[in-house]
């Protein structure tokens, strides 16, 4: 059997991750537990304040290339899959050393980072309180900017799966080149599919996501609200068998409740083990990454969704969006693999 080939389309965003309390929020005007867009002054203060807060139990902020999409690929990689991301960066000290970090983790990052741009490489600035709860400020810089140009057909030959990232519906461009991927991915015989990514998002694109969802999709991952906010009804069930009627896999995430996975008219409950989350940094793009390794690989649905829940269970234990051991021992004690 041939090695699946996964391929992620998504921002490129530097991770900048620290401990602090909700009081350090409250005075710096962040909002607790989601991740808002900011602009670059705005990030460049709040990254000089994360350096200057030096409170109990305080360490140096780590520097992880994240992006949704890309913590997604460097757990399908870590789990023995080859990978290869297609973002945007620029050539600053941030730009070369989410490149050559990607590179090092074993995905393959397509487009080399560009050279006199004015827009920045992009960041995600993100404060962690001892609740588990993190909060990201996200600047986007040149990540923002991928389009259709930075999207070559070739790379799809011989790939099997590509994932979209959402957030990246925020620009026209951003729409055009997940449909140019897209027809590329299925003109190689590739599955496609994309994660909502944000109720926010979703609120802003309803009508290009619907017509995605229904469309081109293959599998879309989404979370209660999303799902909520793409058919705009407050019965989730209504919202999944709207979306089973438009697209054949359809996954529902529930914070902590079980898992809801539809395949082609089966479905299955998939539970989920409770732990105590340390850092929930990360947690629904290691569940992708977990199922997207059971499709795959062609384990059944409920399988893949166990394996999506054991990867977010491992990362929501350390500080940090993405494993930190070897997934696949996880899997073999529960007689997954």
């Amino acid at each position: 059997m041939t090695t699946p080939y996964v391929i992620g389309i998504g921002n490129a965003v530097m991770d900048v991750i620290s401990p602090t309390d909700d009081a350090w929020l409250d005075r710096m005007g962040v909002q607790k537990g989601i991740m808002q867009l900011i602009e670059r002054e705005r990030s460049e203060y709040l990254m000089a304040a994360q350096a200057d807060d030096h409170g109990p139990g305080r360490n140096q902020a780590r520097l992880v290339p994240g992006g949704s999409v890309a913590n997604t690929l460097a757990g399908i990689g870590a789990l023995g899959l080859k990978t290869a991301f297609i973002g945007r960066v620029v050539d600053d000290a941030l730009g070369l050393s989410y490149a050559e970090q990607t590179e090092a983790a074993g995905t393959v990052f397509v487009n080399p980072p560009i050279g006199g741009e004015q827009l920045p490489t992009s960041r995600s600035i993100i404060f962690v309180t001892p609740d588990g709860e993190r909060s990201m400020n996200t600047y986007l810089g040149i990540s923002a900017d991928l389009g259709p140009d930075d999207v070559n057909p070739s790379v799809f030959q011989g790939a099997g799966w590509l994932f979209l990232e959402g957030y990246l519906f925020d620009k026209p461009k951003g729409k055009d080149a997940f449909m140019k991927a897209a027809a590329s991915c299925h003109e190689a015989g590739g599955q496609v599919g994309i994660a909502l990514s944000d109720p926010f998002c979703v609120d802003r694109h309803r009508e290009d996501f619907r017509r995605l969802v229904a469309g081109p999709m293959d599998y879309v991952i989404g979370n209660v609200h999303e799902w909520s906010s793409l058919y705009q009804t407050g019965d989730l069930e209504e919202a999944l068998t709207r979306a089973a009627a438009d697209c054949g896999t359809v996954i529902c995430t529930r914070s902590g409740d079980d898992a809801i996975l539809i395949r082609d008219g089966e479905r299955v409950m998939v539970p989920v083990h409770k732990v105590v989350p340390v850092d929930a940094t990360g947690a629904g793009d290691q569940f992708a990454a977990g199922l997207i390794y059971g499709l795959a690989t062609g384990r059944p649905l409920a399988v893949a969704g166990r394996m999506g829940c054991v990867a977010a269970a491992e990362v929501i234990g350390h500080v940090g969006p993405r494993p930190e051991r070897d997934i696949r021992e996880d899997f073999r004690a529960e007689g997954l693999l």
